[in-house]
This record gives structure tokens, sequence and C-alpha cells, in this order.
């Protein structure tokens, strides 16, 4: 009887795998891991990092720390370092902070799938929300912790050269990105998608060829390749047991942690999502499929907001770099946001 169920449950892992690989592979991740190798190779880091220093005004500093995300392509294990970098080199403790909190939060991969899995109304309050709160957090950070006449230092150079036509190649992959979507929504089928959809794709890759050399290109494809290698495991890994998650989770269990909107459901779902380790998507099936299950729309903006931004291990880093103090204010700040914003966002919704 257990060998029977066992196999009852792999067979229903298995399942939801093939339909997962049928409908979002194709024309969702693979070119969301194009567009984002892209970013992480062919976009200038060092033009974005450098206006966290003392050089640039506060409103151009939390701008781009808040929407950096989406250029840097950062998941929650690249942003600590390259929030440790920042920090060390001058930014303010309330950059440094914004951009800890969006940057996972609005990875560009995160986003697309977010809203492709989700829904829409998810995925723009997951970017909207990321983005508006992370200032939140630094301007909170700042006003507590730093003081008047410390000398802020110029970000110093990363050693990164610039690249001609970035932002084309950006809209152009975006265009790979968004048509299959666009054309859904008109009632195209799958077919005619492909027919239409494959004219772009020829364009970008022509194109692609004739802007950079073959050095930019291979760094493009070494910077795709990686970030395959990196989440795509464990991303199915999170798509077959969630398929299992949903036979086997009681749905008045979960719908009584996390289900409806109240202030309790909104903060176990942001402790929950603070404590585990979201490698980078695979929060989104494991969402999906505890919603199968009854998780409410604030809870579920809660959790895509406290488990990017936070982990127990991401937590340690961060106590470590910035001291206990603050550190520890830092991850109470994230859960209290998320849990209110979440909150906010089913009431909303409803």
């Amino acid at each position: 009887m257990t060998l029977n169920y066992i196999t009852y449950l792999i067979s229903v892992g298995l399942q939801s795998l093939q339909e997962y690989l049928a409908l979002h592979v194709l024309m969702c991740l693979v070119p969301a891991f194009f567009l984002a190798g892209a970013i992480a190779s062919l976009f200038s880091k060092e033009s974005v990092l450098k206006f966290f220093g003392a050089d640039a005004p506060k409103y151009v500093s939390y701008t781009v720390a808040a929407a950096s995300g989406c250029l840097l392509a950062v998941c929650s294990c690249t942003v600590l370092p390259l929030f440790a970098g920042i920090y060390k080199r001058g930014a303010g403790i309330g950059p440094a902070t914004t951009f800890l909190f969006s940057a996972p939060a609005i990875n560009i991969l995160a986003v697309v799938y977010t809203a492709k899995i989700l829904g829409y109304d998810l995925g723009v309050a997951r970017a909207f929300s990321a983005v508006f709160l992370s200032v939140l957090v630094g301007l909170i950070m700042s006003f507590a912790y730093e003081r008047k006449g410390i000398e802020r230092k110029p970000i110093k150079t990363f050693g990164e050269k610039e690249h001609k036509h970035s932002a084309e190649l950006f809209i152009l992959l975006i265009a790979v990105l968004i048509a299959p979507e666009l054309m859904s929504s008109w009632g195209w089928k799958y077919t005619t998608q492909l027919l239409a959809w494959a004219p772009i794709v020829g364009l970008t890759v022509f194109l692609s060829f004739k802007w950079f050399s073959k050095e930019d290109l291979e760094s493009w494809m070494g910077e795709t390749w990686f970030l395959v290698k990196q989440i795509t495991p464990l991303l199915l890994l999170g798509v077959f047991f969630s398929g299992i998650a949903v036979v086997v989770l009681p749905k008045e269990f979960v719908a009584a942690l996390v289900g409806g909107n109240s202030l309790t459901s909104n903060f176990i779902s942001s402790i929950a999502g603070a404590f585990m380790y979201f490698s980078t998507l695979t929060e989104v099936p494991i969402i999906k499929a505890l919603t199968l299950l009854g998780m409410g729309e604030g809870p579920s903006l809660a959790m895509l907001l406290a488990g990017p931004a936070l982990s127990l291990p991401s937590m340690i880093v961060i106590n470590r770099i910035m001291g206990v103090k603050k550190g520890m204010t830092y991850i109470s700040l994230v859960i209290l946001i998320a849990t209110i914003s979440g909150y906010i966002f089913g009431v909303f919704i409803i």
C-alpha cells in the first residue's frame, strides 16, 4: 500500500512537470534566460553601481537602487556580494539596503515568471511593491543609522566596459518574451503564434551577430548557460514537489494558516518566506501549489516579497556585513512591510 502510494505521488509529480514543460519552456523560460544572460554580460554594472556613491544625489541613488534589479539580473544568491561591495565602497546604508531588498524581487526572470504563472495582478504587484517599499526600507534605515557628518566615499570603478546596442538588444529580447503572451490574449492558435514569433527571434539573432563581437556573444551564451545550470534543476524539482504538495497537504491546514486575508495569515506567510531558502523562481511553483490549496492573494504577495529578500543563510550574512543591530532592524522591516503589503493587496484584490 505504501509503495503504491509513493508510486502514485511520483506519477503526480511527473505529470505536473510534464504539464509545466509543455506550457512554459519554449516561449517563456528560454527567452527569459537569454534576456537575463544578456543583461548579466552586455550591460555595464559599473554604470549602475556608481550611482550609489556620495557623488550621486539621494533621489538618484534611491531610484537607481530600487530599479537596478531589472538591469543587474541578480538573484538572492548574487545580491549579497554586490550589496557588501557597494556598502563597503562608500554607499550609504539607505541606498544599499534599498538595493538589497529590491534587486532580487524584481529580477527580470522572477517578475516575468510570476506574471505568467500566478497572474499579472500578482506580477505587477510584486514589482511595484518591491520598488516602492525598498525605498521606504532604505529611508528608515538611513534615518535610524546614517548619522550626519560621516563622510561617504565615491563608488570605485568595477572595471566593466560599456557595450553599444545593449539597449536595442534589450528591447528586442523583451519583444521576443512578451509577443507570445500578446498573441495568446488575441486568441491566436499555438501554431500561428509560432509562425509569427519566429521572424522576431530570427531578427534578434541576426542583429545580435551584427552588433556584437564573438567575445561578447560567447560571454552572453556563457552567462545564459550559467543561469540555466544554476536555476533549472532546482526549478524543475520545485515544480515536481509542488505537484506532490497539492495532493499531500490538507487544504484545511493551508487555508487555516495562510487562507483569507488576515494580518495573521500575512504575517505567517512573511515569516515562512523569510526563513525558507528560495532559489530564483522556485518560489513561484511553490506559491502556485499553495494557492491551489487555499492560500490567499495577500499572503501570496507577502511570501513573494519576503522570500527573495531573506532566507536563513542570507540573514546570517546580512548580520555579519552590517552588524547585528542594523541587520535585525532590516530583517524586521522586511517582514513587517511584507505583511502589511500583502494585507493591503488582499483587501483591494477581493
